[in-house]
């Protein structure tokens, strides 16, 4: 049996627009990371 290729898989698939909450949830897992970032290098600058 012949694997399918994963490019030809893709271009068959439709476009789904990404929903109000994933926009959101995407949104707030940035500014989480950013400001994660943000913390630990003045913990560090702090500390060491």
């Amino acid at each position: 049996m012949e694997e399918p290729e994963i490019g030809k898989e893709l271009e068959k698939m439709e476009y789904e627009p990404l929903l109000p909450v994933e926009k959101k949830l995407i949104a707030w897992s940035l500014i989480t990371g950013i400001l994660a970032i943000g913390f630990l290098a003045w913990l560090r600058h702090l500390l060491f």
